[in-house]
């Protein structure tokens, strides 16, 4: 690990990302004061900034900072917009979402990942995130509208229980954007008719959505 490592994880985060997409630079900015290596175990933390995914228990892992970058890139964030996220895991996503948006409804349905994401969230002083243990293929209806949802499981499609309360309630707005991970791809869709992704835009390797029919 260099004596920076958060610039180092962003150097290779542009390096991955080469020849798919101009990443936002205020996306990279966020991740960069984000301190990852308090969102995973302790044998974990020499090796937080590298970009590969690590294990964080319960056969999830947290995701490589690069896919980080990527999904919230597609995702669009703007300081005023609310989003679901829907899988909490170690609570990173969260976290660098909390820095470039308003609020933050973030939900999984392993108790323990939800409470121990949380419980690092409140020590880091985040404010503006809502977390709480469900499944979240049926998403959050008590918030919504969101402006944005993104996925952070694998998925063939956006779970239309999120899409569905945001869609109902959002009749005079912008119909939002979604951002998920179908196997072996991330895609987003604009607009109400978001039940599947775009064509890939990048390659990965994601863990399985846990709830309802993407279920494992």
């Amino acid at each position: 690990m260099s004596s920076d490592p958060a610039s180092g994880m962003l150097a290779d985060i542009q390096r991955e990302v080469a020849g798919v997409e101009k990443l936002d630079p205020t996306v990279l900015e966020v991740m960069r004061r984000v301190p990852r290596e308090t969102f995973v175990p302790p044998e974990m933390r020499p090796y937080a900034y590298e970009d590969r995914p690590l294990p964080i228990g319960h056969n999830q892992t947290i995701s490589q900072p690069y896919i980080v970058a990527l999904m919230t890139h597609l995702l669009r964030p703007r300081p005023a917009q609310r989003i679901l996220e829907v899988g909490t895991g170690s609570g990173y996503q969260a976290a660098v979402l909390a820095g470039l948006v308003d609020r933050v409804y973030s939900i999984d349905r392993v108790p323990a990942l939800a409470q121990t994401a949380g419980a690092v969230l409140d020590e880091l002083g985040y404010r503006n995130i809502e977390h709480a243990v469900g499944n979240g293929y049926t998403g959050w209806p008590e918030h919504a509208p969101y402006d944005g949802i993104i996925v952070t499981a694998a998925a063939s499609h956006v779970p239309p229980g999120p899409v569905g309360a945001a869609r109902a309630r959002r009749p005079t707005r912008d119909p939002g954007r979604a951002t998920l991970r179908a196997p072996g791809t991330v895609g987003h869709r604009e607009g109400p008719g978001g039940q599947a992704p775009d064509p890939g835009c990048a390659a990965g390797r994601f863990r399985p959505h846990a709830g309802g029919r993407a279920g494992r």
